[in-house]
């Protein structure tokens, strides 16, 4: 399997170099050349099989440089720690008693070390890449760079703290994080991390890492201190492809809790911000997975419920700061893949993103929206819809939900209400509720005054009879050991800075 930039006809490269390229030479992000399938049965032999299995399996497909030993050995690495056996496991809710046939299975993602669905990827990542210098015979030391609307950040400084032959340093947005997120990044241990906050939202940081990566001069400058830069956002296919992995999981455990036969459709909804989560989504459905439909569910930063709805993206609008702080963004970059895929050709994806850097915004041609009709359903929650979720799902269910899962059963509520489609449907679960205690608590009517970050943890493991997850409690007097912040222009200064330690 060989990989090629979404923007032109650069020479194709094997997943390894794909992987510590991180970012297409030109600009572009790396795509496989063709999509691989899953036979039906093959889909059918996982159900036995434990996450880590799957894993090696799915990844084989797209990742044909390395070994089956390679991969497996990756997995076992990077998920055995994990707080529960299944490593992803479902939450199945019948939503009407009445049609017990129609079910909502959670696909909790969040069992990491950080508690976010980035670590299914983002632990993965390092030893990927560990393989893939060894593959290339890179000796440069890879710096990672990352811009973050919260979880990525911490899931990658977990990820790659103190792997020989790397260094990282994370970006967010100043104040546009949650409390708990802010921490788990600030608090973050080892000798090859360091953590920015930027005085901007989560696009201005987001552009300032692209900045540097399509600036040749600055690269070279690199290359002359014997570094290479790499990215861990999903910009980069070694984070995008274990994401694929969960959604054979989610649709195995179905069958196996005897709420599927093989074979039968499933729609996926995914709360939505950098589009990579249902990205991943996408492919699995081109692989093979029977999905009916991908329904995109945003926030009140709705650019792409607007992008589905009428074929325009247009990041030109208000930026709004949530309670899903990890989808207020206005640039979904991983969009870009999908253009490609179902356009057809570079030159058209590269006008698109050339009229997004100059006017911002584009609009696609009627046969390309037709294609994505078929393929998306798109909608938004308001702050007040979402927090009725939250409540709504421990009133009904006992079963508490992050914001950003909420936005997603919102939308997934009015999909099945305007469309009668009560296909089984996996709910993507993003985060932990307890990385997200003020807005959980506000919204199942809890008064928070007063209370600082652990003692609203605690307040929300004694009213929804949960665990505190360890790793969050550990935070209560940690050192902060990273609390700079910069001006968006300044974010190249700090790089050079940190590399020249």
């Amino acid at each position: 399997m060989k990989y090629i930039s979404t923007r032109s006809k650069i020479a194709p490269v094997n997943s390894a170099e794909a992987i510590l390229q991180g970012l297409a030479p030109d600009g572009g992000l790396f795509v496989p050349e063709s999509i691989p399938k899953m036979k039906l049965e093959e889909i059918g032999e996982l159900v036995e099989k434990s996450y880590t299995q799957r894993a090696g399996i799915i990844l084989q497909k797209f990742l044909t440089d390395y070994t089956a030993d390679e991969l497996f050995e990756c997995a076992e690495l990077a998920y055995n720690w994990f707080d529960n056996q299944k490593k992803v496991p479902m939450s199945i809710l019948v939503q009407d008693p009445q049609h017990p046939k129609f079910p909502i299975g959670v696909a909790e993602l969040w069992h990491g070390p950080t508690y976010a669905f980035k670590d299914l990827a983002l632990q993965i990542l390092p030893r990927l890449m560990t393989y893939a210098l060894k593959k290339t015979g890179e000796t440069k030391e890879i710096l990672i760079l990352v811009a973050t609307s919260g979880d990525t950040g911490k899931a990658a400084l977990a990820g790659f703290a103190d792997v020989p032959q790397t260094k990282i340093m994370v970006f967010y947005p100043n104040g546009g994080v949650s409390k708990i997120q802010r921490l788990q990044m600030v608090t973050q241990t080892g000798g090859n991390v360091n953590v920015m906050a930027v005085n901007g939202n989560f696009d201005d940081a987001q552009n300032g890492v692209k900045k540097i990566f399509n600036d040749e001069k600055i690269r070279e400058q690199l290359a002359a201190s014997n570094i290479k830069l790499s990215s861990a956002n999903s910009i980069n296919w070694g984070r995008l492809a274990p994401q694929i992995v969960y959604y054979f999981s989610s649709y195995a455990e179905f069958i196996k809790a005897k709420q599927l036969n093989l074979g039968d459709q499933v729609n996926v909804i995914v709360p939505t911000g950098n589009f990579g989560n249902i990205l991943a989504a996408y492919y699995a459905k081109r692989m093979g997975l029977p999905i009916k439909r991908l329904i995109c569910a945003s926030n009140v930063n709705n650019v792409l419920t607007e992008f589905f709805r009428t074929g325009i993206y247009n990041r030109n609008r208000e930026f709004h700061k949530t309670i899903s702080p990890s989808m207020d963004i206005l640039i979904s970059s991983n969009l870009e893949r999908l253009l490609y895929h179902e356009a057809g050709h570079t030159d058209q994806v590269k006008r698109f993103m050339t009229q997004l850097n100059t006017t911002g915004k584009y609009k696609i041609d009627p046969p390309l929206k037709k294609k994505l009709d078929k393929i998306f359903y798109a909608d938004f929650a308001t702050e007040e819809e979402t927090s009725h979720m939250i409540k709504e799902m421990f009133t009904h269910f006992k079963y508490i939900v992050d914001p950003h899962t909420a936005v997603a059963l919102k939308v997934l509520s009015n999909y099945r209400r305007d469309t009668r489609d009560m296909t089984t449907c996996i709910v993507a679960g993003t985060a932990s509720p307890f990385k997200f205690t003020g807005a959980v608590l506000n919204a199942l009517g809890e008064n928070v005054d007063g209370l600082d970050d652990f003692k609203q943890l605690d307040q929300l493991g004694l009213i929804t009879n949960r665990k505190v997850p360890r790793n969050l409690e550990k935070l209560n007097g940690a050192e902060i050991l990273h609390a700079d912040v910069c001006e968006k222009d300044e974010m190249l200064n700090e790089v050079l800075k940190f590399v020249t330690k």
